[in-house]
């Protein structure tokens, strides 16, 4: 059940790529389809780690101009979508006309409309790079699945973010980084955090999950007719990673 909600307007402090996304919306919307990297590599990967969703309600946290939900409503699920920018609520309402529930919200406050245990999976595609506290938005995450719910979410990969950005870095801290992002029409500075191995699992363990996959994904063959140069440097090192994890059955035991 969806409760009352607080919108993302009432926060006091922005989402921190909220300027970036409201410039690069339009154009976002319009390639997101069929840009590469998003959609013959990260989507590709990310989808492969879904159960099956026929009959399965689902969340679909950062949900961009709606293209993940636009599949996930095709493959038989319900679907609530939530985004942070309302450029992007405004495209993925337009792109689902009605077939999903699409709400402005921000994944770095409480999810407080949501009642505990009600989605079978909630599907985070690129977004968690925004978040600074992994531990409340899993907290929650964890809160609002289901026993046995499923947790899918990609990201940008460590190891390629900390080699791009350790020229004064620390690997160990959660650190602001920048990259300018060229593939929307004009170029666009969009910040987001970079994080150690162990803040990614961590988290996600101290908040109850239990890790079920790690894909390192390659490029597919659509990826290399669109991009020849780019699918031989993501075939040796990696661009994103995929996690699958689960909220295993809660068990009363004691322990002494």
């Amino acid at each position: 059940m969806i409760n009352s909600m607080t919108k993302s307007t009432d926060r006091p402090k922005q989402p921190i790529a909220q300027d970036a996304y409201n410039q690069v919306a339009d154009a976002y919307a319009e390639r997101v389809g069929t840009k590469p990297h998003n959609a013959y590599y990260e989507r590709p990967a990310t989808l492969s780690l879904l159960p099956d969703l026929k009959g399965q309600y689902v969340l679909d946290a950062g949900c961009g101009p709606g293209v993940y939900a636009e599949i996930l409503v095709g493959m038989g699920a319900e679907v609530v979508a939530m985004d942070a920018n309302p450029k992007m609520v405004a495209y993925a309402q337009t792109r689902l006309g009605g077939k999903a529930l699409v709400i402005e919200a921000s994944l770095e406050d409480p999810l407080v409309f949501f009642d505990d245990q009600i989605f079978d999976v909630i599907i985070a595609p690129l977004v968690m790079d925004y978040i600074k506290n992994w531990q409340a938005t899993f907290e929650e995450f964890y809160r609002v699945l289901k026993p046995g719910g499923a947790l899918v979410f990609s990201m940008e990969h460590p190891m390629m973010k900390y080699f791009d950005h350790r020229e004064g870095g620390n690997y160990f801290d959660v650190e602001w980084v920048t990259y300018t992002w060229r593939g929307f029409g004009t170029p666009v500075e969009v910040p987001s955090y970079r994080r150690s191995l162990a803040e990614i699992f961590n988290p996600l363990i101290k908040a109850g999950f239990t890790l079920d996959t790690v894909l390192e994904p390659l490029p597919t063959e659509e990826f290399k007719v669109s991009s020849p140069k780019d699918y031989e440097e993501l075939t040796c090192q990696p661009g994103f990673m995929c996690i699958r994890a689960v909220k295993t059955e809660e068990l009363n035991v004691d322990i002494k």
